[in-house]
């Protein structure tokens, strides 16, 4: 899974992760409302942490076309 080996604390680096760890941004939506960039992926795993899943649909061999 997605960072599931690992489990350390979070130390935020930029100021909108020490908002979003601090509890004062409490919705995913209020960050795309101001447009603000989200730098950090742990700010999604904090709202979305058990919702996400990784899965491998089919892997397809290519090859590559010369002109």
């Amino acid at each position: 899974g997605r960072g599931k080996e690992d489990q350390k604390e979070w130390v935020p680096v930029t100021k909108l992760g020490r908002l979003v760890r601090e509890g004062k941004i409490d919705k995913l939506e209020s960050i795309y409302l101001f447009s603000l960039p989200i730098k950090e992926f742990e700010i999604i795993d904090f709202f979305l942490g058990a919702a996400l899943n990784d899965e491998v649909l089919k892997i397809m061999p290519v090859q590559k076309q010369t002109r």
